[in-house]
């Protein structure tokens, strides 16, 4: 069996928030404890390969997001996508975290929607998806990054409003 073959394990929201929080330690903000961040630029420099193999195109990629949990984040161009949107990959420093939207984080309330209304294609997410299980990355849906953080730590948010999980492993605080 290839690595790509029977790579789509559903997780339960409840098992993911479980996941979200494990990795919840209010002493580590931004990174966890044992954070390597040599391991982390290989496993980004992998995904992003990976990535560009499969679209046949070079993504931009945005490396050691600074004052963020968040560690990179790859755009894969519109035009090399069915349906002619960018789509982006997060992944924060808290691996195996990974999210994935259609045109920009915030644009659309998950990938659900962005299919519903024709700017992401099944073929196009199932490409980035295997790419990231492959590596070992697990995506955690938008929507459930959106709920309000209600974790361990004391969180310094400076935006408006509560913050919420996706504030905790991809935000800036």
């Amino acid at each position: 069996m290839s690595e790509d073959e029977g790579w789509r394990i559903v997780v339960s929201d409840a098992k993911l928030m479980e996941m979200l929080r494990g990795l919840d330690d209010p002493e580590w903000l931004e990174f966890p404890a044992g954070y390597d961040g040599v391991e982390a630029a290989a496993s980004l420099s992998r995904l992003v390969a990976k990535i560009d193999s499969r679209f046949s195109t070079r993504c931009k990629i945005d490396r050691d997001v600074q004052d963020s949990a968040q560690y990179g984040r790859i755009n894969v161009p519109a035009e090399a996508t069915v349906c002619g949107t960018r789509i982006v990959v997060l992944v924060s420093r808290f691996k195996p975290l990974a999210m994935v939207a259609a045109d920009n984080p915030g644009a659309f309330l998950g990938t659900d929607e962005a299919r519903a209304e024709g700017e992401l294609g099944a073929s196009d997410l199932e490409k980035v998806e295997q790419a990231l299980a492959g590596l070992g990355y697990v995506v955690i849906p938008e929507e459930l990054l959106t709920n309000r953080y209600d974790g361990a730590a004391h969180l310094r948010f400076h935006g408006s409003g509560e913050p919420s999980w996706w504030d905790r492993f991809f935000g800036s605080f």
